[in-house]
């Protein structure tokens, strides 16, 4: 790991804590030292993945991204995670051009497809969290349980991980098209309602299956607010019920369950 003041190993000074994991013993480091520059790391290291989460704009600079070449990845990934776009470590197009055309990238701002020879594209992922948060919602709520753990999220992410195709993975692709994020939401409710049952944290709520949760709750097309409670209500069966309540100045209508609850909907033809 590297910071603005370089390579993070067990010799430097006011350490931080959450830092304290990653700093490497120099003695293991085969001639890197501390405060190593970035291009010294990725030289000698030569890295799978390149993960930017510094919020410098062009950090990875051209000589960086030449040097992920030597990657001892034949795939390597390249991830500028830093937003707004000013901060990206570097662009998509600088990371395949300079990087090579057979990188996987992703990013936290929007980049377009970048074109490649041979008629080939640079796939460009946004990696933020739109394929996951509905999903950890809807399968948190579902369950009843209190709070979300790991075991919760990382159920969630190895479900949209196993949602993707051997031959899109080659290419580059790393996210599901999002004409499917319906049926991603329902796969990933479930895998995280059954992680919940699986640690206890479910209250009465046996296992389901996507396309049972799809059935039950929301998944179906909502017009009206009778509708909403409907779906999101489980009722005695699991302890919640959800009801209407007018707000009184023209907002959505919020949903109420028995402990305190509050979900703010914006109801409509979906």
């Amino acid at each position: 790991m590297s910071t603005k003041e370089g390579l993070v190993t067990t010799d430097r000074n006011n350490l931080d804590p959450a830092a304290a994991p990653f700093a490497k013993n120099p003695r293991d480091l085969e001639g890197l030292t501390e405060g190593a520059s970035i291009i010294e790391v990725v030289k000698k290291v030569r890295p799978h993945v390149l993960l930017g989460l510094s919020g410098v704009g062009g950090i990875f600079n051209e000589e960086v991204l030449k040097a992920m070449k030597e990657s001892v990845s034949t795939k390597p990934a390249i991830f500028a995670m830093s937003s707004p776009t000013m901060n990206a470590e570097c662009t998509a197009i600088d990371a395949f051009k300079h990087a090579g055309g057979d990188i996987v990238f992703g990013s936290g701002s929007p980049f377009e497809n970048v074109d490649l020879d041979n008629e080939k594209v640079g796939h460009v992922n946004q990696a933020n969290n739109m394929y996951l948060f509905l999903g950890i919602g809807l399968g948190s709520l579902l369950s009843g349980a209190r709070l979300i753990t790991d075991g919760m999220l990382q159920a969630a992410a190895e479900c949209l991980a196993s949602y993707m195709l051997e031959e899109d993975i080659a290419k580059g692709i790393l996210y599901p098209s999002i004409d499917s994020i319906r049926n991603v939401t329902a796969e990933v409710g479930a895998a995280v309602l059954r992680a919940a049952v699986e640690e206890n944290l479910a209250e009465g709520h046996g296992d389901v299956g996507p396309k049972e949760l799809g059935r039950r709750h929301g998944m179906a097309k909502i017009s009206s607010e009778t509708d909403i409670c409907r779906n999101l209500s489980v009722g005695g069966e699991y302890g919640r019920d959800f009801v209407p309540a007018d707000t009184g100045n023209g907002d959505p209508f919020i949903i109420r369950d028995g402990i305190g609850i509050k979900v703010l909907v914006p109801w409509g033809p979906v």
